[in-house]
């Protein structure tokens, strides 16, 4: 076994990764406190060729110094845009035919390993604040809640591990 040179992974510039076909979902931060979790959004993004990335509410926005430590120049490949109210997004969004899915822990729920995405749909993943949650006024507006099941003494995840989890998801199941 031999670890790789950075040559040798192949990973494209600022430029490929702008004209390369991206993915058919999205991430939503509703209300994201952490500098270093938005950062961590947008690296995740990179890595998976994310639609966009939006940023809503309180949600900060590049370019910031805390951002850029965890998002290692993703903020400069990844398209985002802010929204002040994450409501009219979402309406927005589904009306352009986005299918929109709460990573939440509600009843009813889809649990990830069950989720199926139709490759011909476009998915918009709503990622709640650290300490509330998703937005509970946006989940009326969501096609459902995938929940990532859990088995330890702690209620939640990390939001940067959860992005990840969810991202690797649609990904492998998108080239089933």
């Amino acid at each position: 076994m031999r670890k790789l040179d950075m040559n040798e992974l192949n990973r494209l510039d600022a430029e490929g990764f702008k004209n390369s076909e991206k993915n058919n979902f999205c991430i939503i931060l509703d209300n994201v406190r952490s500098l270093n979790n938005v950062g961590s959004a947008f690296r995740t993004g990179d890595a998976f060729l994310v639609n966009k990335i939006y940023l809503c509410g309180i949600t900060g926005t590049p370019p910031d110094r805390e951002i850029n430590k965890t998002a290692l120049g993703a903020t400069e490949t990844v398209d985002w845009e802010h929204h002040s109210n994450t409501i009219d997004l979402v309406k927005k969004l589904k009306k352009e035919g986005w299918k929109i899915y709460a990573i939440e822990q509600v009843e009813p729920k889809i649990y990830l390993q069950d989720f199926k995405p139709n490759t011909q749909d476009k998915y918009a993943f709503i990622f709640g604040n650290e300490v509330q949650g998703v937005d509970e006024d946006l989940l009326p507006l969501c096609e459902g809640s995938i929940e990532i099941p859990q088995f330890g003494s702690k209620h939640s995840l990390n939001i940067a591990v959860t992005i990840g989890i969810v991202a690797w998801d649609y990904w492998s199941k998108s080239i089933e």
